[in-house]
């Protein structure tokens, strides 16, 4: 198995980042953003004021394979423990094991950030994402029917969490 290296989001892989996002934007139900996002758009989705909430790009051999985020899950401070885990890998780099890795690798940083309960929200359509959670201890909380709509297909959401500490 190739050697991966999680380092903090910066600038230099916004192109990388954006590029990935852009493939689950245009050719699968991961994401229901429709359309691409403009650099500035996906700015506001990896980059963060609290540092709490932080993006990881995952870099092998000098090559960026995907991130892993961790964001607020609602602006109330009753859910202050609480936070959302996204994972986007380039298509190349997936059943590789990177994801089990992502997944380690933010739990950890959650744990140092003092949170409870990680969630992710997930296409109910979208399999592969869904073994990955429930592969590495995250059970089943939600399940919301019919609430996107992509490609012409209707489209569920699950909700995925894990007590972490």
């Amino acid at each position: 198995m190739d050697r991966y290296c999680f380092t903090e989001m910066t600038e230099d892989y916004l192109n990388d980042v954006l590029r990935i996002y852009t493939y689950y934007v245009l050719h699968t139900t991961a994401t229901f953003h429709t359309k691409p996002l403009t650099r500035d758009e996906m700015k506001e989705i990896v980059f963060f004021a609290t540092p709490v909430y932080k993006t990881f790009v995952i870099v092998a051999e000098q090559r960026v394979c995907g991130y892993v985020l961790l964001t607020r899950h609602k602006p109330r401070e009753a859910y202050d423990e609480t936070a959302e885990v996204t994972i986007y890998l380039d298509p190349a780099c997936k059943a590789k094991g990177i994801g089990s890795l992502a997944l380690s690798h933010i739990e950890n940083y959650a744990k140092d950030q003092q949170l409870h309960v990680l969630l992710a929200i997930i296409c109910g359509q979208n399999e592969a994402s869904i073994r990955l959670f429930e592969k590495n201890g995250y059970t089943k909380c939600a399940h919301y029917q019919e609430v996107g709509k992509k490609f012409g297909q209707r489209l569920d959401i699950v909700g995925y969490q894990k007590i972490i500490r």
